[in-house]
């Protein structure tokens, strides 16, 4: 227990070999990385006996700078230039052409936005905040202007930019949903440990993220459902457990009728007690971790019968009932 809270201690994790991708290596064995590159490279190098590394290009001695090394030639042990090297990009996502923008008239496209805009109330100026993929990330195209806010990537990013235009995409820059992004003028590149030093050391201002479940108490379950295949959690485990950090949840009210907000979620609980806003398509809630939901605003259109029948649980409902706030696009 540390400051009142339980932990679990593990044994931390070694391995046999590392294989890691690099930019460009040394004669010497040292090895830097483009951007985003980074990531768990450096941490899986130093926990491996023995650490294998691909890089595009091998170089003397003295061609990089000795402080931009990432990787010192102590934890490296064997080089290899790629005949072909490929670097390849999971999830090209671009910026849209001005005039493709969607003009809203589907109904699915007006609530994502619905939620999207009224998200991106959430954000202050000169804040750090971490957005899912999916609707959060979309919250940062409604960043009010002369509203500065840092954008922090698991993977290793401050200070993420738009997505990229076509033709301009790079596949060493990437954020942690593996989407093509850009960087703004004062952003910087860092390896995964450092990024979540950032998170759990309760230097994230805010985090958005999307839901399957969130209960009455602010139970959160939004990283697997039993029996299908996932890639792993992520980072949302530590954006929520981490002090300071606000988490705000952006979710349909309901999947395909059922319930989504619950006395107790019935799924794998990625935190508890975490969650201090739901932004849905119907309302805002907001959550006291023990007294529960408070309704405090209604979209147009919606009433608090149709949230009674919407919700799984009970909730209070504030004094002060506003209209769904909708930042101006």
């Amino acid at each position: 227990m540390f400051n009142g809270i339980n932990y679990i201690m593990e044994k931390a994790i070694t391995g046999d070999y590392a294989l890691v991708k690099a930019w460009k290596a040394d004669w010497a064995g040292n090895l830097i990385f483009r951007k985003s590159a980074r990531n768990f490279n450096v941490p899986m190098s130093k926990a491996a006996k023995i650490t294998i590394a691909e890089v595009e290009e091998i170089v003397d001695v003295g061609t990089f700078a000795q402080e931009d090394i990432h990787i010192p030639s102590i934890y490296v042990h064997r080089v290899i230039k790629g005949e072909k090297y490929e670097k390849r990009i999971e999830r090209l996502t671009l910026q849209k052409e001005e005039d493709s923008t969607s003009d809203g008239s589907s109904p699915a496209v007006a609530m994502r936005e619905r939620i999207v805009r009224r998200a991106a109330l959430e954000f202050e100026d000169g804040m750090y905040a971490n957005l899912g993929i999916g609707m959060p990330m979309l919250a940062s195209n409604y960043i009010p202007a002369g509203v500065n806010v840092h954008l922090q990537s698991e993977n290793g990013i401050l200070g993420l930019g738009p997505f990229p235009k076509p033709g301009k995409q790079d596949a060493d820059l990437i954020n942690a949903g593996k989407e093509t992004v850009t960087t703004i003028p004062a952003a910087s590149f860092f390896s995964s440990d450092d990024s979540f030093a950032m998170i759990r050391g309760g230097h994230v201002d805010l985090t958005i993220l999307g839901a399957m479940q969130v209960s009455k108490y602010g139970d959160l379950a939004n990283w697997m459902i039993p029996g299908k295949m996932v890639k792993g959690m992520g980072g949302a485990m530590d954006l929520v457990a981490s002090p300071g950090t606000r988490v705000v949840v952006t979710m349909e009210h309901t999947a395909k009728g059922k319930h989504k907000i619950l006395d107790d979620c019935s799924l794998p609980l990625t935190g508890v007690k975490c969650v201090d806003r739901i932004i849905t398509d119907m309302c805002v809630f907001d959550i006291d971790k023990e007294n529960g939901l408070r309704l405090v605003e209604l979209s147009e259109g919606v009433t608090v019968e149709d949230i009674i029948e919407a919700t799984g649980t009970d909730f209070n409902i504030t004094d002060n009932l506003k209209p769904m706030g909708q930042i101006s696009k």
